[in-house]
């Protein structure tokens, strides 16, 4: 599978609620979902972890409302180092604990 670019420079293929969607993996869906209970939000169900990637009309919980992916897709970006204000203050956080997706967005 090839690598499915996220606006802020992750890849939404390592993501695991969207590896589950593709594979319709049950199993992982419930070990997800248990996972971000504890690191994220206790009121995640394996049922909420469905995900097309943060291009698509279907995306987890917290995509939903992303505003990285709200800014991008409003500039109608493809990513965010495609925009002239590249690197901000909406991205800086993830590409500081990423330092691959800053790599990616300029590479891109």
């Amino acid at each position: 599978m090839s690598e499915m670019l996220a606006y802020c420079g992750l890849l939404c293929n390592d993501c695991p609620a969207y590896v589950a969607t593709m594979n319709n993996d049950q199993a992982l869906r419930e070990k997800t979902a248990d996972e971000w209970r504890k690191m994220f939000n206790p009121d995640v169900k394996a049922e909420d972890i469905n995900c097309l990637g943060c291009k698509s009309d279907v995306v987890y919980g917290y995509c939903q409302v992303c505003e990285i992916r709200a800014c991008s897709k409003e500039k109608e970006m493809d990513h965010c180092g495609k925009c002239e204000s590249f690197s901000c203050s909406k991205v800086e956080g993830i590409l500081q604990h990423s330092p691959d997706a800053r790599e990616r967005l300029l590479s891109r």
